[in-house]
């Protein structure tokens, strides 16, 4: 019998499901600093004095960063020893976090979310990759479905947990409270969890992988982000970095230029890692991996369904807070109707998959996603009762927990223990890019909604001129705050009598431009269903070959 048999058959022990419990909290961390933000954004975009832009790389950051390194981190676990890099990148996210707290503006917060990146890009694939080696045959699947339900369970808790923090304490300690939980991980983990390698090593590090595909996957959010900002093609605004400008003379912007780069450099990235392959040496990524159906499939679907997903998780807290006037409380119990809706189906899903099979469990999940966005894009308006919009979110809830808990498993399933660091760790790059593009697309969705809904909105009310512009651009550049400010003015604003009349415009229009943002992200949902299908299909395929 191989080694691998007695992996298959062995009975986890006792420490080993504390090593899980221990190593899905450490992952619960990761998720919920990428959501726990969402519902405090508008409060630090009114204490900081954000724009968009910014509030969009607070958000954005965290993401790209974790997308441009996760390949490299994953390779590293391999190489280094899981549990290791699990331990020290506990150690750096707990840094962020602090300098993240302390912050006071804009550039020290983006760049604490930097540090909280770096750590999270250490410890996730570490999750994974150990939870792959160390749990096979039916404990395997048990597994997946708790690591796939923290997940889920997580990026739904984040909004709750940022509102009650927010709303009783202050917004910086949504990274306070990463240092206790930070401590109490670290300490466990140094007893429970099991160290593993990857067994195949080639020599040499890939550093021109990593460079290629960190430049190519942040040109391209960047990209996004910027876009609204900076002009798609002719520039509207300059851009300064490093003392060096890029004037608003240049025959193109910097979008376009950034969009070539990314597309330069993520074509290079696939060459070089076929190269280095051709030649035996260690690649940042097995493109062999893809040569499993349920691999390309699984990981093309959970691209797009993180896009959807998190484009929700930003642009609902921004209308709750600014449209509907909910305090960050009141928004974060709102949004914690998805989490209700998660921990059901996180712990039914294995029921379900039972019945439709893992594949087939992610598709009744997806539809069910699809279904809730729809219903928030009919019923979303600027006088909407909170409690109406956690109806349509709860279902979304229900979908969200069947479809990771069951994605995570499809994607890895034949895929070998001695390369799991590299599996995982390229499923997690691609839910990471899908995480922030979501979030660029919904803010340069949002942005250039805004731009036609606010004025028409201020039109339809009777509002016009050089003030009514300057508000619905103000409104625009702040993601919303704007509106609370001018309503807190009342009659002392700008627009005097017709400050009231302007509010009600103004939230018109944004919650117009929240449905046409939640439409772009039900289109990703839906191309996530079509995707998912394919998966059934294949899984059918090869379960019946075998």
């Amino acid at each position: 019998m191989t080694q691998e048999d007695n992996i298959e058959h062995a009975v986890p022990t006792r420490r080993q499901w504390f090593g899980l419990a221990t190593l899905a909290t450490g992952l619960g961390m990761i998720v919920l600093d990428g959501t726990i933000v969402g519902v405090a954004l508008p409060r630090i975009i009114s204490d900081l004095g954000l724009d968009i832009t910014a509030a969009q790389w607070v958000n954005s950051l965290y993401a790209v960063l974790l997308a441009a390194l996760l390949l490299s981190t994953g390779k590293l676990a391999d190489r280094w020893g899981r549990k290791r890099l699990f331990l020290t990148g506990l150690i750096v996210l707990v840094a962020g976090s602090l300098v993240a707290a302390a912050s006071g503006s804009s550039s020290p917060l983006i760049g604490a979310r930097a540090i909280q990146a770096v750590g999270a890009a250490f410890i996730m694939p570490s999750t994974l990759s150990t939870v792959n080696a160390v749990f096979r045959g039916k404990y395997r699947a048990v597994a997946f479905g708790v690591w796939g339900a923290v997940i889920s369970g997580a990026a739904a808790v984040g909004p709750l947990a940022g509102g009650a923090l927010t709303q009783w304490a202050s917004w910086h300690w949504i990274f306070l409270v990463n240092l206790p939980l930070g401590g109490l991980v670290l300490l466990a983990a140094i007893f429970t969890v099991d160290e593993t390698k990857g067994e195949k090593q080639r020599r040499g590090a890939d550093v021109d992988g990593a460079l290629l595909s960190a430049i190519g996957f942040g040109a391209l959010v960047f990209a996004i982000i910027e876009g609204p900002k900076l002009g798609w093609w002719t520039p509207t605004s300059e851009m300064v970095v490093f003392g060096w400008t890029w004037p608003t003379t240049a025959a193109v912007s910097p979008v376009p230029v950034a969009f070539a780069v990314a597309i330069v450099a993520i074509g290079l990235f696939v060459i070089w890692e076929q190269h280095r392959e051709n030649v035996q040496r260690s690649a940042l990524l097995d493109l062999g991996l893809f040569n499993f159906p349920t691999f390309s499939w699984g990981n093309l679907t959970a691209a797009m369904v993180a896009v959807g997903e998190f484009a929700i998780i930003f642009v609902l807290p921004l209308y709750l807070v600014n449209a509907l006037g909910l305090s960050v409380m009141s928004s974060g119990l709102v949004l914690a109707a998805m989490a209700i809706g998660a921990f059901v189906a996180g712990a039914a899903a294995r029921h379900v998959a039972a019945r439709f099979g893992a594949p087939g469990t992610v598709l009744v999940g997806l539809g069910l996603e699809v279904l809730g966005v729809l219903i928030l894009v009919v019923i979303i308006q600027n006088d909407t009762a909170g409690w109406i919009v956690a109806l349509p979110l709860t279902l979304y809830g229900l979908g969200l927990g069947l479809a990771s808990a069951q994605l995570t498993g499809t994607v890895l399933r034949d895929i070998q223990v001695d390369v799991s660091g590299q599996g995982s760790a390229t499923q997690s790059t691609v839910r990471q890019i899908g995480t922030a593009l979501g979030t660029a697309f919904a803010g340069a969705t949002l942005s250039v909604s805004l731009a036609f809904t606010l004025p028409a909105a201020l039109d339809d009310a009777g509002i016009s001129g050089n003030t009514a512009d300057q508000i619905a651009d103000a409104t625009r550049e702040s993601a919303g705050t704007a509106i609370t400010k001018l309503s807190a003015q009342g009659d002392k604003g700008p627009l005097g009598e017709d400050t009231s009349t302007a509010v009600d415009a103004l939230t018109t229009g944004f919650a117009n431009a929240t449905r046409w943002t939640l439409g772009v992200a039900m289109v990703f949902l839906l191309l996530g269903l079509l995707g998912a299908i394919r998966v059934r299909v294949v899984a059918n395929r090869a379960d019946n070959a075998h």
